[in-house]
Order: structure tokens, then C-alpha cells, then sequence
């Protein structure tokens, strides 16, 4: 699952993948279990109203990685 973000088109963080989501460019959502509940679980009821999947990531720092880039990350989104 991870190691398909290196090469996915994809947005990082709650503001895009939102819109992303919204907008219904959104293929999946991967949200990370050590994120704070106040800020995934919003992303999460827009996935389950809009109608697209999310998986979970271990670690923010771990989703971040996958993601490329060199902090920790919330929420991944993969673009249709």
C-alpha cells in the first residue's frame, strides 16, 4: 500500500486532500492511526459521505515517508 505513493499522484494534508475529496478527485484516502482524532476524524466522515475508501498508516512519520517528504503526514490522498 505505501510504497505506491512514491510514484502515485497524490496531495498531503488535511487542507487539499479535503478538496481533493470534495471535488471527487479522490481515488483513496490513507490516514495515520497516530494522528490527533480531531484532526483525521473530519477527513474520515467526508470520506465515508463522499463515498471513498480509507486505509490507515501506522505512524504519521512512516506515511510521510511514503509520501516523500521530510516531516510526518496526517493524511495522504491518491488522485484518480
Amino acid at each position: 500500500m505505501l510504497s505506491e505513493l512514491q510514484t502515485a499522484k497524490k496531495v498531503v494534508g488535511v487542507k487539499q486532500s479535503k478538496k481533493a475529496i470534495r471535488d471527487g478527485g479522490a481515488l483513496r484516502v490513507i490516514l495515520a492511526k497516530d494522528a490527533e482524532a480531531r484532526v483525521i476524524r473530519p477527513i474520515h466522515a467526508l470520506c465515508e459521505e463522499m463515498g471513498v475508501p480509507v486505509e490507515e498508516a501506522e505512524t504519521m512519520a512512516e506515511l510521510g515517508k511514503a509520501a516523500q517528504i521530510d516531516i510526518g503526514a496526517a493524511v495522504v490522498t491518491l488522485l484518480k
